[in-house]
């Protein structure tokens, strides 16, 4: 208790400032360094070439991909073209790329028979450059990676790319280089995301979208929730008992009583039809997923398994298993996926209770988890006001969860949230945090990151976050400063870069210093300022938006700016105090920059009202 009351008191002095808080924040990962030129090679001198891209014998739309995009890309950076051959079609292999499995490269570099599906090798030898990957996949991901780390190309946006500008294109002679990523399974899309879009970001799931030219990707057949159409509620006047018996003693739709042996030939069955009819013959996924809430069922017989395992998931590892062993021998090449949400997110107390090999958990235990404070040591839980959950020392319990999913499973998927979703418009302190955070999760043996969810605009910094996603996804151990630095400098400008970052770093250390950070939470989670740190805030986006920039980032930067104001309106600072007879004014003002600016919610579970039906005494979290 003594140690809860010193952390509160802690929180009151950096709220009030009474105790300076550091501005000082590791972003973690190894330090970046770009790769040297010991001896150089030219692939392009005084924007000339006399390298030839060759290919293997045959037809791949995803080597034609990575073809095409080395030529775009060296054209675009020096005006040179490189000329695409097939392997049979070349006679000198002198002053070659080689992409994907040719024989030459074979050769030169034998393949490593170990290499992961998306991992890819990277070898030059003075006269030869071979991108090779695992997979074909693999190789259109190397020849990304060579593009953005060789040569300098930035995929900042699905619209938003850099390109440096140079008549010679020079690497060194001597790179032997192999990368494989940290998740198997790799998903995050951000606004306006496409197939090309994904693979420049070595993300392989799409959910519906084959992506044949891009080295395909994982795919499902059903997702998200699903036993609505496994076992559809139509069936409920005729078959009660398939549903969950509610705490009233009453049957409701709200959940399905997986328990009931009747249940799981009906769910097989409409699986079997849905598998039947998915056009995308690359989906090898299926889920099983129950409503977004907790009406669990109560029936003698679930009750029983929750008492014998220790946890409420037990029913529905059971019934996934059942579920993954009837479609088997037909689909014997299937992954049979389902959530572990909201009372199902805590594994077996018995950890003999396995899932099946081909049966994956994903994990949506994040959601509950403080995002501000690293997840091995803050055990504060979102929905608990209590004052020890708030301030006291509590377990890890989360971390310790996902610790043992993995014990039970082989493979284990994340459902990662990354925004606030009641307050979508707001700065959400995770920066700090993501990169230790999914390391955790690499170490522990966690295999995919299934999904990562966004809002659909640029607010609150939501581009840069999906930017930084998709790097700790493909590599836990990447310089997130280093990349967030690269991408401020693109996005925002260079003038205006510096104090954007300034920016970020106080709201991520005031916040880490004063609350948790919860996905669903109020507008408090975003910290409390002492005056002076308000002001330097204030300062800092004057001059941002101040900067010599074109107008595209000062746009960018008024978008940013929005979610500070958003979280002033709400807590009553500055123009927008409650005693101030123009704050009504300053509300519509700030609601009109929201409209003009693409940001049509403030929250995810709908649209800001139209205007008309607003009265602006009413603070922007009321916007919903």
């Amino acid at each position: 208790m003594l140690k809860a009351i010193i952390s509160l008191l802690e929180v009151i002095f950096f709220s009030l400032g009474i105790l300076p808080v550091s501005a000082d924040v590791d972003y973690g990962g190894k330090e970046y360094t770009p790769p040297a030129v010991t001896e150089p090679m030219y692939i392009a001198e005084n924007g000339e070439t006399d390298f030839t891209i060759v290919l293997p014998d045959g037809e791949s739309p995803c080597l034609t991909t990575a073809a095409n995009e080395f030529v775009s890309y060296v054209y675009k950076i020096c005006g040179a073209r490189i000329a695409v051959k097939n392997e049979g079609e070349t006679q000198n292999f002198e002053n070659t790329v080689l992409l994907g499995d040719t024989a030459c490269s074979e050769s030169l570099k034998p393949a490593d028979d170990g290499l992961a599906e998306d991992g890819f090798l990277i070898y030059s030898d003075g006269s030869h450059l071979i991108i090779r990957g695992g997979s074909e996949r693999g190789t259109l991901y190397g020849v990304y990676t060579f593009l953005e780390e060789y040569l300098g190309v930035r995929w900042f946006t699905p619209k938003l790319e850099k390109v440096p500008e140079s008549k010679d294109i020079i690497i060194d002679s001597h790179i032997d280089r192999t990368v494989e990523p940290s998740f198997a399974i790799r998903r995050n899309d951000c606004a306006g995301t496409n197939d090309r879009h994904r693979a420049r970001t070595r993300m392989n799931v799409s959910f519906w979208s084959e992506a044949e030219d891009f080295g395909g990707a994982l795919t499902f057949v059903m997702w998200d929730v699903t036993l609505d159409r496994l076992v559809p509620d139509s069936l409920f006047t005729e078959h009660p008992e398939y549903f969950a018996l509610g705490e009233d003693g009453k049957r409701t739709t709200d959940h399905v009583c997986l328990s009931n042996p009747d249940v799981l030939p009906v769910a097989v069955e409409n699986a079997r039809q849905a598998i039947e009819n998915c056009p995308r013959e690359s989906s090898k996924h299926i889920h099983i997923g129950q409503k977004d809430n907790e009406n669990y069922c109560r029936c003698e017989t679930c009750e029983a398994l929750y008492e014998k395992y220790g946890s409420v998931s037990a029913p529905t590892i059971l019934f996934t298993n059942a579920f993954a062993d009837a479609l088997d021998d037909d689909y014997p090449d299937f992954t049979f996926t389902f959530y572990a949400y909201n009372e199902t997110d805590r594994p077996p107390a018995d950890l003999t209770l396995r899932c099946s090999k081909n049966v994956v958990p994903v994990l949506c235990g994040l959601h509950k988890a403080c995002r501000s404070h690293p997840l091995t040591e803050c055990g504060a839980v979102d929905g608990d006001d209590s004052f020890n959950n708030l301030f006291g020392e509590n377990e890890p319990r989360i971390a310790n969860d996902f610790a043992n999913w993995v014990k039970i499973a082989d493979r284990t998927y994340i459902y990662d949230y990354t925004i606030n979703f009641l307050n979508t418009a707001q700065f959400f302190s995770n920066f700090g945090t993501m990169q230790s955070t999914m390391k955790y999760m690499r170490d522990t043996g966690i295999t995919g990151y299934i999904y990562n969810c966004g809002d659909g605009h640029e607010a609150a910094f939501n581009e840069l976050r999906n930017y930084l996603l998709c790097k700790v996804q493909w590599d836990v151990d990447c310089d997130v400063e280093y990349w967030m630095n690269e991408f401020l400098k693109g996005y925002y400008g260079e003038a205006a870069a510096p104090f954007i970052k300034k920016i970020i770093d106080i709201q991520t250390a005031q916040i880490s210093a004063t609350a948790h950070a919860f996905d669903f939470d109020w507008h408090y989670q975003s910290g409390f300022y002492p005056l002076y740190t308000i002001a330097k805030l204030d300062g800092l986006w004057n001059k941002a938006l101040g900067a010599d920039i074109t107008e595209e980032q000062k746009f960018n930067v008024e978008c940013a700016d929005l979610s500070w104001e958003y979280y002033k309106a709400n807590l009553f600072i500055g123009k927008y105090f409650f005693l101030n007879p123009l704050r009504m004014q300053a509300n519509e003002e700030l609601y009109d920059a929201f409209k003009s600016h693409g940001i049509n919610r403030v929250c995810s579970f709908g649209l800001i009202p139209e205007k008309e039906n607003l009265t602006f005494i009413e603070r922007p979290i009321e916007w919903r």
